[in-house]
C-alpha cells in the first residue's frame, strides 16, 4: 500500500516583498514586453543583481547584437546566448535576468534555465501594446526595413508556444511599470509548482499534473507530448462558460488549432448512444486523422463519453483529460476506462483507452456546486478505505476539504491519484481474477444498482450512490464477520458529516429488493449472473468475493427500507 505523507498547509500568505529563496528569476517575452524595465525594478525591490542577457552578450563579444547577427548569423548568436545565460544562472546567488526575445525559444536555452532551477515569467502582451512599444526602435535587427506588425505577428506565432512553457504567465498592458512589477512579484510569491505523478504503464505511460492553474498551461504541456497540433474539445453546457475560454487561450499559446468544439447537456444522461453518435460523427466531420487529439473538459460524464469516442474513431485518437470536478480528478480521469450507459446498466459499453495526459486543475473545484463537491468526496473516501492511512486523514480533514480548503482538496486529489494509478499499473485491463482493478469498485455494486434504478436523470448523483454503497458494503462485511462491528457506523458517520446520504431510506423514492438484485446480477463485475462484491477486513484490507449468500444481501436491503 502507498504511504501517506503529512498534509502540507501553508497558513501564511505569500510575501511578494521577499525574494524567492535561492532561485533566480528569468523574464521571457516578445520584444517590447518590458523585460529589462520590469527586471530592474524587481531586482531593486528584492535587493538582487540584475542582468540583461543582450547586454552581457555585447560585453562579451565587444560588438552590438545586431552586428553579431549580421556577421555570424542567428545560429552563432543563439549558441553564444545559451552559454551566457547558463553562466549567469550558475553564478553564486540568485539574480533577476531579462532575456532576449528569442532566447527562450531555443530548446537548449530553456533546458539550461530549467537545470538552474530558475522561475520563468512570461510577460505576455497584446499585439497592439507591442506595436506602440517597438515603434521607432531601429536598433532591433529584426525590425530593420520591415513592417513592425508583420514581424511581430510572425514572431508571436513562432515564439508563443515556447513562452507558454514558462512557470508563470502574466498579462501585461499599458499600466505603469511599477504596477506591473508589483503584479509580477505577487505572482511569483503565489507560485506553487504543480505536482506530477507518472503512471508507468508498459506501453502507454502518461503524467497526471495536479495543481492550481494547470489548465492555463494546457497548451505548453500538450505541446511537449503530442505530434499533431489540431484538437477537438468536448465539454458540457455548464462547464464550458467557466473554463473553456481559458483552455482555448492556452491551446492557442501552445500553437494548437481547435478543429471543433462539442457541448453536451450536463448530467449522467449524456452518457448515451445518441450523444456518442453525435460526437463520433462530429469528430469525423472535422477531417480526423490519427494526429487529431480529443480533449475532455469537464466531469466524469464528459471524460467517459469523449474517451470512448476517441477510442472508437479511426480505432484510436490521442486523448487528453482535463477534469473539472472532484470525482473526475480523483477517479474517472485516471486509468483509461471509457464508456457509456445502456438501458441494461451503467458503463456496459466502452473501451480501455489511456489518456496522453491528465491535467487536474484544483482551482476549478472552486466553481463546483456544493452537492457536486460532496459527491466527489465519496470516491476519496473509497480510496481511503482501500489505502488505509488515507482513511484516517479523510475522517479528520474531510470537513475542511468540503469547506473549500485548497490544501486539503489538493492532497485528496494527489493521494487518490497515487492509489488509483498504482492499481492501474498493476492491472491495466482488469485481468486479475481477484483483487486488482476490481477493488476500485468498493461500494459500486450497490451504488450502480441504485443509480440505474433512478434513471441517470440527476435524482441521484454517482457519488451519492457510491456513498450509500460504501455504507452497505461495510455493513455486509461486518455481518460476514470480516471487519469490526464498529466499522459500518464509522463509515456512515463520516459520510453524514460530509453531507452525503448514507442509507437507502434517505432517498426520496422507494426500491424493491428484486429489482436491485437483478441490477447487481447484470453489473459488469458479475460472474455468470452471480453478484460480486468488494468487501473489507478493515481500512487498507479489501478483497473481491462472488460467494456471498444472496439471502444475506436481501435481508440487508430489506432492513435498509427496500420492499421485499
Amino acid at each position: 500500500m502507498l504511504a501517506l505523507g503529512p498534509v502540507s498547509r501553508n497558513l501564511a500568505q505569500p510575501d511578494s516583498l521577499q525574494a524567492p529563496a535561492s532561485r533566480s528569476i528569468v523574464l521571457v517575452g516578445m520584444p517590447g514586453a518590458g523585460k529589462s524595465s520590469i527586471g530592474r525594478r524587481l531586482a531593486a525591490r528584492w535587493g538582487l543583481p540584475f542582468r540583461d542577457a543582450d547586454t552581457e552578450i555585447e560585453r562579451a563579444a565587444g560588438i552590438p547584437v545586431g552586428e553579431i547577427f549580421a556577421r555570424y548569423g542567428e545560429a552563432h548568436f543563439r549558441e553564444g546566448e545559451r552559454r551566457v545565460i547558463a553562466r549567469l544562472l550558475q553564478a553564486d546567488g540568485p539574480i533577476v535576468l531579462a532575456t532576449g526575445g528569442g532566447a527562450y525559444v531555443d530548446a537548449r536555452s530553456r533546458a539550461a534555465i530549467r537545470e538552474a532551477g530558475a522561475i520563468t515569467i512570461w510577460l505576455k502582451c497584446r499585439l497592439s501594446t507591442l506595436m506602440r512599444r517597438v515603434a521607432g526602435r531601429d536598433h532591433r535587427p529584426m525590425f530593420v526595413n520591415q513592417d513592425p506588425r508583420e514581424v511581430l505577428e510572425r514572431l508571436m506565432a513562432a515564439r508563443h508556444p515556447a513562452y507558454a512553457e514558462a512557470d508563470v504567465t502574466l498579462i501585461c498592458s499599458d499600466e505603469h511599470p511599477d504596477v506591473t512589477t508589483r503584479r509580477v512579484a505577487d505572482a511569483i510569491a503565489a507560485h506553487r509548482p504543480p505536482e506530477r505523478l507518472r503512471v508507468e504503464l508498459s506501453r502507454n505511460a502518461y503524467d497526471i499534473v495536479v495543481g492550481e492553474g494547470v489548465l492555463k498551461r494546457a497548451g505548453a504541456e500538450l505541446a511537449q507530448r503530442l505530434e499533431g497540433r489540431r484538437v477537438v474539445i468536448v465539454s458540457d453546457q455548464s462547464v464550458a462558460p467557466l473554463h473553456l475560454p481559458m483552455l482555448r487561450e492556452s491551446l492557442a499559446d501552445g500553437g494548437f488549432s481547435v478543429a471543433a468544439e462539442f457541448l453536451v447537456p450536463p448530467g449522467e444522461a449524456s452518457k448515451c448512444f445518441a450523444q456518442f453518435e453525435r460526437l463520433v460523427d462530429g469528430i469525423l466531420s472535422a477531417k480526423a486523422d490519427r494526429r487529431l487529439t480529443v480533449i475532455a473538459l469537464g466531469g466524469g460524464v464528459v471524460g467517459d463519453l469523449a474517451g470512448f469516442a476517441a477510442a472508437a474513431v479511426l480505432r484510436g485518437l490521442p486523448f487528453v483529460q482535463c477534469p473539472t470536478t472532484l470525482l473526475a480528478q480523483v477517479d474517472s480521469s485516471v486509468g483509461g476506462k471509457t464508456g457509456i450507459n445502456t438501458s441494461h446498466g451503467k458503463n456496459l459499453l466502452g473501451a480501455f483507452h489511456q489518456p496522453k495526459l491528465v491535467l487536474a486543475d484544483t482551482a476549478t473545484l472552486r466553481t463546483l456546486p456544493p452537492r457536486d463537491l460532496r459527491a466527489g468526496w465519496a470516491e476519496v473516501a473509497k480510496h481511503g478505505l482501500l489505502q488505509g492511512p488515507l482513511w484516517d486523514w479523510c475522517e479528520s480533514e474531510g470537513p475542511r476539504a468540503m469547506r473549500g480548503d485548497a490544501d486539503a482538496l489538493a492532497h485528496a486529489v494527489l493521494e487518490s491519484c497515487k492509489l488509483k494509478s498504482a492499481v492501474v499499473v498493476d492491472d491495466e485491463f482488469e485481468m486479475k481474477p481477484e483483487g486488482g482493478r476490481a477493488l476500485l469498485n468498493l461500494g459500486h455494486t450497490f451504488g450502480h444498482a441504485l443509480e440505474a434504478e433512478c434513471g441517470y436523470g440527476g435524482e441521484l448523483l454517482h457519488g451519492e450512490a457510491v456513498a450509500i454503497g460504501l455504507g452497505l458494503a461495510t455493513e455486509l462485511s461486518a455481518r460476514l464477520g470480516l471487519c469490526s462491528q464498529e466499522m459500518p457506523g464509522r463509515v456512515r458517520e463520516h459520510l453524514r458529516e460530509i453531507g452525503l446520504p448514507n442509507r437507502i431510506a434517505q432517498l426520496p423514492r422507494g426500491f424493491t429488493v428484486a429489482r436491485l438484485i437483478a441490477r447487481m446480477r447484470a453489473d459488469k463485475k458479475a460472474r455468470d449472473g452471480a453478484m460480486r462484491f468488494v468487501l473489507l477486513r478493515g481500512a487498507g484490507d479489501a478483497f473481491t468475493e462472488s460467494g456471498v449468500d444472496e439471502a444475506m444481501v436481501r435481508a440487508l436491503l430489506i432492513e435498509e427500507g427496500c420492499e421485499p
